[in-house]
């Protein structure tokens, strides 16, 4: 059972595209070019805050809007090794799986959560915090699988004998 604790940003309902990067950062060339302005709009520092293995913790409906995939892409190149939310949009959810984001779905997490404290996540489990124990739902094994090997073209590829 993968096991892994992270300090965690606190956001709130309703994160949209526009919020995670925003559209005029879209023109330039690269992810990492676009990373160190995600989430300027809600928190013009945040970019530069997160580091590697931190875990963001939200309200619902995080990643609504635009079905543009650099959000989960620039969200995981900020080093967020997974985001909890009481509920996130379809779409968000789809980009971030084909990209090799973590998302975990918790209803009752983001009521208690403190920003900077830590989080323990055991898959298929609970997330820890605090010594209270929140249930989490198992991910299934092809969705796994995918977030595993660092998003869906890697899973394929390796699936194929490619990589």
């Amino acid at each position: 059972m993968e096991q892994f604790t992270g300090k965690v940003w606190v956001l709130g309902d309703d994160i949209d595209t526009d919020i995670i990067i925003p559209t005029d950062y879209l023109a330039l060339k690269t992810i990492e070019d676009m990373k160190k302005y995600g989430f300027s709009p809600l928190r013009p520092e945040l970019a530069a805050q997160i580091g590697d293995g931190d875990i963001i913790v939200a309200g619902k409906n995080f990643g609504c809007g635009s079905s543009r995939e650099q959000a989960p892409e620039v969200v995981k190149a900020l080093g967020i090794k997974c985001i909890i939310a009481k509920s996130f949009a379809r779409i968000f959810f789809r980009n971030s799986i084909n990209n090799g984001l973590l998302l975990i779905e918790q209803p009752d997490l983001y009521d208690d959560m403190k920003e900077g404290d830590s989080i323990t996540v055991t898959l298929g489990q609970d997330v820890e915090y605090n010594g209270k124990k929140y249930p989490i739902a198992s991910l299934p094994e092809n969705l796994l699988e995918i977030i595993n090997a660092g998003g869906l073209v890697k899973a394929m590829r390796s699936r194929n004998g490619l990589e």
